[in-house]
């Protein structure tokens, strides 16, 4: 049987693209309404709290570096914070303590997919390995 471990990097590679461009699309969402208008998007981005705003940059600029790989430990760190954070203010407070009834459940996902990769660093792919190398 073929050694698993040797596909390590690749999957953590894709684990960390495929989050990033949901975070991308998250921060995009609230910012431009784009790409699911109707869902706090088109017209209510000029509603957004100044704390909301700066997440909503964090989501995209961030979900950016981590989707290239560049510096990925720093900002995944960060962004697991910021995810905690938006847990405990907003699916936390005063609902249920169980992710999944009160809608928590993807918010819990980023914050612990940010801290794995905040501790294993981005794996292949990635402008830190490029970096590494030179």
């Amino acid at each position: 049987m073929e050694d698993a471990s040797k596909h390590a990097q690749t999957a953590l590679a894709v684990l960390r693209i495929v989050t990033a461009l949901l975070l991308i699309e998250h921060g995009a969402m609230k910012l431009a309404g784009f790409p699911a208008f109707g869902v706090g998007g088109a017209g209510d981005e000029a509603n957004l709290s100044t704390l909301m705003l700066i997440f909503s940059l964090r989501e995209v600029f961030g979900g950016l570096a981590v989707l290239t790989g560049l510096l990925t430990r720093p900002v995944a760190f960060l962004l697991s914070g910021q995810m905690g954070l938006g847990y405990w203010t907003t699916n936390f407070s005063g609902k249920s303590a169980f992710p999944v009834p009160n809608g928590g459940d993807g918010t819990l996902l980023f914050c612990f997919i940010f801290l794995y990769l905040a501790s294993t660093g981005p794996g292949a792919w990635s402008f830190d390995a490029k970096m590494k190398r030179i």
